[in-house]
């Protein structure tokens, strides 16, 4: 056979056998199924289970991953002690023990206080402000790029709306009333009301109700009235004050292990995110919607509600710029995201008054007339 012709039958049959297999071998598998890996992943919380509400937020992230991704990206939930004290869940995801925690990033102030920016600081932002500034303000963006030193990525995943002040064993009525509690309170608002003659105390949520039952605080603040009438206070400490000056809307957030989130395909971070993102909203839902019913409820089972006096609030405010001019002297990343909430405060009130306060306030007197 002549040498050409040998390689062009060659040629062809090659060509044939390759054409016959393409026809015959089974279709690779659909890009879909590359980009949804099987993960299963682990989430600590910050909370117990008898605090539903901010418990929820981290099933209800995990049942969002898991429908959204049929099935394949999957997270198991834990409970505040489960997997380690509700403290140290953010410290657990930095180190790698989880991928990911539903935790308060004040409750980490001890590495930097900047951490409290993350969720509230004394007279800071009001829950609408505190989602404005985190989606639109840029809030995001510096959190991030500050938790990126400890290895966390973070994403808003819960709000409380404004909080409760506290529940109180004696009555406060002056500033000189406060001089000598021991109350159990979280983020900068400790060093503020040290300022004022408070000695803070920072205990996990389940175990505030024995610390005052035994007298090892005078005081407590813990969320709101749905949550506060769970955990049983008002049977120790009777006088519930108003407002938290403390927490006007405090963020609660997902935290993840900064580099198993980056590894993550794009799918599975935007399904974080949206999970995120529809939990912040529900969260602040919720609170809402339960809070009035159950601030009913402890006023008939005894809770004297007082709001806090105008003395107090203006003394702890002095107060509250204090710490912030002590903090902002010595630690730029402080200072750089509090000028950010402080801009954007400004505006937000400047807006607020003008439109919502005005409503608001008109409609709350129809409310006290019983005219609704």
């Amino acid at each position: 056979m002549n040498r050409r012709h040998f390689f062009r039958q060659a040629a062809t049959a090659g060509v044939g056998a390759a054409a016959a297999t393409a026809l015959t071998a089974p279709l690779a598998a659909p890009a879909i199924a590359q980009e949804n890996p099987k993960l299963s992943w682990r989430m600590t919380s910050s909370f117990t289970k008898n605090t539903d509400i901010l418990f929820t937020a981290s099933t209800e992230i995990a049942e969002s991953v898991k429908e959204a991704s049929d099935g394949n990206f999957t997270i198991e939930t834990y409970a505040a002690g489960e997997i380690v004290p509700g403290l140290q869940a953010a410290d657990a995801v930095a180190a790698g023990t989880v991928e990911m925690a539903h935790s308060c990033c004040y409750y980490y102030i001890g590495k930097d206080p900047t951490f409290a920016l993350g969720t509230a600081v004394p007279f800071g932002l009001n829950a609408r402000q505190t989602n404005a500034w985190f989606s639109v303000g840029g809030g995001n963006e510096l959190i991030n790029e500050f938790l990126a030193g400890y290895n966390l990525y973070a994403l808003p995943a819960g709000n409380t709306g404004a909080q409760m002040g506290g529940w109180f064993r004696k009555e406060i009525n002056t500033i000189d009333d406060l001089k000598g509690l021991k109350m159990r309170i979280a983020g900068l608002a400790g060093q503020v009301m040290q300022k004022v003659g408070v000695t803070p105390q920072q205990i996990a949520g389940g175990d505030v109700y024995a610390a005052l039952e035994k007298g090892t605080i005078d005081a407590t603040e813990f969320v709101g009235p749905y949550d506060d009438r769970k955990l049983g206070f008002v049977k120790v400490a009777k006088y519930y004050y108003y407002p938290a000056w403390w927490e006007g809307g405090p963020a609660v957030h997902a935290f993840f292990n900064l580099e198993k989130f980056k590894a993550l395909p794009k799918s599975y971070q935007r399904m974080l995110k949206d999970a995120c993102a529809n939990a912040n909203t529900n969260m602040l839902a919720r609170y809402d919607a339960h809070n009035a019913k159950a601030l009913k409820q402890l006023v008939a089972e005894g809770a004297v509600l007082k709001p806090f006096s105008q003395e107090i609030l203006e003394a702890s405010y002095k107060a509250a710029q204090d710490v912030y001019a002590e903090i902002t002297a010595k630690n730029p990343t402080f200072k750089k995201i509090y000028d950010s909430q402080q801009e954007f405060k400004k505006d937000g009130y400047l807006w607020n008054q003008i439109a919502e306060y005005t409503y608001d306030t008109y409609m709350m007197v129809q409310q006290r007339k019983g005219t609704l």
